[in-house]
């Protein structure tokens, strides 16, 4: 699909399978999770991309079990293990060209996590980040997108989203901001109308003369 065609005041990125390939940790860590409750694995892996933990442990957990206490638990196995953890082709490079002012990270995941995915795939923070902690619903609400756009003094329709799963295209879609899909981490076609790119490679960003950002193909 080609790029859109047209200028955007910020940019707004998901973190997991957008930034950062954690692929390998959050297979381990929720597989593992899944088989000491005695739960069917292949569904709950299908349905926890891009949704808070927490929400993911509501659903799936049996009952009576603590859904902050195990949150807390998973998290803290996700920290740990970052063997396997890498940038998504070219995103370092390509986020070093934003200008820090137009850019955030928007994920679901807890800050300490968000923060300790970051710098083992050696990917920059932006100075605005907004985690699970920020929101009182996660994606597919578009309060994540909404508060990011807030922060950085922008419109959220003036915003392109930077997402891999559905439910962040969807809290996107809600939010009233464009979106653009970033595939690397994909093992099947997604069903969607906004473009796609398996990554930041070959992609540039030119700067105007009010600051806002277009995408080019290099």
């Amino acid at each position: 699909m080609t790029l859109p065609d047209r200028s955007f005041a910020a940019f707004l990125f998901d973190m997991d399978g957008t930034l950062v390939n954690s692929m390998a940790v959050v297979d381990r860590v929720w597989r593992a999770w899944a088989a000491r409750h005695g739960i069917a694995a292949d569904p709950l892996m299908a349905a926890l991309h891009g949704v808070r933990a927490i929400e993911t442990i509501r659903r799936f957990a049996p009952a009576g079990v603590d859904a902050e206490a195990e949150t807390e638990a998973l998290t803290r196995a996700e920290i740990d293990d970052v063997d396997g953890l890498a940038e998504i082709g070219g995103a370092a490079a390509f986020l070093a060209r934003l200008p820090a002012d137009r850019w955030a990270l928007v994920t679901s995941a807890p800050r300490a996590l968000a923060l300790r995915r970051l710098e083992a795939a050696g990917v920059a923070l932006p100075g605005v980040v907004i985690t699970a902690e920020d929101v009182a619903h996660g994606k597919p609400a578009p309060d994540c997108f909404l508060a990011a756009a807030e922060r950085l003094g922008v419109a959220i329709g003036d915003c392109l989203v930077w997402e891999d799963s559905p439910a962040g295209l969807a809290a996107a879609d809600a939010a009233g901001a464009a979106a653009i899909v970033i595939t690397e981490t994909h093992h099947r076609a997604l069903d969607t109308s906004h473009p796609m790119r398996a990554d930041y490679r070959g992609l540039d960003v030119e700067t105007d003369a009010q600051g806002w950002l277009r995408l080019v193909a290099r």
